[in-house]
């Protein structure tokens, strides 16, 4: 038996062994399958679209696309919650109506606010201390705070099909980048330990900031104000200035990340970009072109003409949380 084992050809010995299957959680749809085919095609060195190992670059925004991002953005919780505690210590601090609001729990003079409002209250609770000092404060904040909707810790609230994406590719010789319109200092926290993204790897706004030597130990301080967002037009800026390289694959949920997913497709050779459509309100929620967060609308109505895979989360994805289902 052992001699004629050896004089069988191992292709054909392992013909017809089943391949593990690199995305488990993803129903078996025409998504998935594409997915899958485009993968293969450009990491087959005798493909007329293989794709070097270093040129192999994936972006993925973070809210809405690796981890949920409703009723509102998870970080704004988290910068609300900062203000309670920043106003607990010093009632002096409320120094406007939003932020008066915020505080107070009414959510709808925040959201009337707008951008400005909602940057008033970043800029409130993410300065004034060190780089370390914000980042130690986000982790025990990820650690004790709860999702209101399902009970969950918000870095448990990760996309199962999208880790699995993520560990796809990196097995098949990507690179994976987060690139959001989240702070980069408060994704930085937890990505390696959610998606096995490197801080290094991430790619997001970035408040105003500043050394010091002087008075005690060197340090990074946070100071107030934005310095560059991270959103729309913005993430082709940051992709190319931070990785030097146009992207193969371009993943996001959103029209702010339109021009991402548009640069990205728009390069030599085989692209390929996606969009992840909430469609699903018994698993998580469903939302598009009115929602006030994560909104899309111009994604969706030139998906097609563009070549843009959606991927629908109801129809295509078996399950939505490492944790349950």
């Amino acid at each position: 038996m052992r001699a004629l084992l050896i004089s069988i050809p191992l292709t054909i010995l392992f013909a017809s062994a089943p391949l593990a299957d690199p995305l488990p959680s993803w129903t078996d749809t025409a998504t998935k399958d594409r997915i899958i085919a485009f993968v293969e095609g450009i990491t087959d060195p005798d493909s007329p679209d293989y794709v070097t190992p270093a040129a192999r670059i994936a972006t993925f925004d973070n809210d809405g696309t690796l981890w949920a991002e409703q009723p509102v953005y998870f970080q704004l919780l988290f910068a609300i919650d900062r203000l309670k505690e920043m106003a607990a210590a010093d009632p002096g601090v409320l120094t406007s109506d939003v932020l008066r609001a915020a505080v107070e729990g009414d959510m709808e003079t925040v959201a009337a606010s707008g951008t400005e409002g909602l940057l008033e209250i970043v800029s409130t609770t993410h300065s004034g201390l060190t780089v370390d000092e914000f980042q130690a404060a986000v982790r025990s904040w990820l650690d004790t705070a709860r999702h209101s909707g399902t009970g969950l810790a918000y870095d448990q609230m990760v996309y199962q099909p999208m880790l699995e994406l993520l560990t796809y590719l990196r097995d098949e010789g990507f690179r994976t980048y987060i690139a959001s319109g989240g702070g980069l200092h408060f994704i930085r926290v937890f990505s390696e330990s959610a998606y096995n993204i490197p801080p290094e790897q991430v790619i997001g706004s970035i408040g105003n900031g500043s050394y010091s030597a002087g008075d005690g130990p060197p340090r990074v301080m946070k100071d107030p104000g934005l310095f560059f967002i991270d959103d729309k037009a913005g993430k082709p800026v940051a992709i190319e200035a931070r990785i030097g390289r146009r992207p193969v694959i371009a993943v996001g949920n959103s029209d702010g990340d339109f021009q991402m997913l548009e640069w990205t497709t728009a390069g030599d050779g085989a692209r390929l970009g996606i969009l992840l459509h909430h469609t699903d309100s018994e698993r998580e929620y469903a939302y598009g072109r009115e929602s006030h967060i994560g909104q899309l609308a111009r994604g969706l109505d030139e998906a097609a003409s563009r070549g843009w895979l959606v991927i629908d989360m109801a129809r295509d994805w078996e399950r939505i949380w490492p944790s349950r289902e």
